[in-house]
């Protein structure tokens, strides 16, 4: 075998074996992206969060405010509004809310925060902002992954099944037609 057809054949192996990773690739990838995708798997929102009338005395009294969750979880580039229905003022971190207004956060970096909250009992609130996972995220993630997986699958079988030229089915030898046959 000449090296023109070895490379012919190593070309042709190469595409195939491409095509064979891309959809392996593409269905272990999305397989773990669908068993462990959760809600910050979405496209950033805003997000209201409402201190009802009443819990400034709630917490002054030392019981929690039910309606108010104690941890919150965010993707980067959602907007929390704050809208105090209470009748005192209030703080979320680096937000004042006036009694009777709202004030926004835009969440811009993926990390757990821990805020001091004067709508808690706690005295704090927790924010979790994740990175949300896209589809070119997605697609980064074949695009390095099928190069290397068709290397692996290239080497391997090429100690499995040598490139060998496939072989030409031998000419029939012409038989004896009735042209050419010998009449009696």
């Amino acid at each position: 075998m000449n090296a023109r057809t070895a490379l012919r054949l190593g070309i042709r192996r190469a595409i195939i074996l491409f095509l064979i990773s891309l959809v392996l690739v593409w269905a272990v990838s999305e397989g773990a992206y669908l068993l462990q995708k959760d809600k910050s798997d979405r496209a950033p929102r805003q997000i209201e969060l409402v201190i009802p009338e009443g819990t400034a005395a709630s917490i002054a009294a030392g019981q929690p405010v039910p309606s108010l969750p104690e941890e919150m979880v965010f993707v980067v580039g959602d907007t929390l509004v704050v809208r105090n229905d209470d009748v005192s003022d209030h703080q979320l971190g680096p937000l004042w809310v006036p009694a009777g207004t709202s004030a926004s956060l835009v969440m811009e970096q993926a990390n757990r925060y821990a805020y001091t909250c004067s709508f808690q009992a706690s005295k704090f609130l927790g924010l979790t902002v994740k990175q949300a996972t896209t589809l070119s995220t997605r697609l980064s993630a074949l695009g390095l992954a099928v190069p290397a997986t068709t290397a692996f699958l290239f080497v391997y079988s090429i100690l499995i099944w040598p490139l060998q030229p496939r072989q030409k089915a031998a000419a029939p030898v012409p038989g004896p037609t009735e042209e050419n046959s010998v009449q009696p």
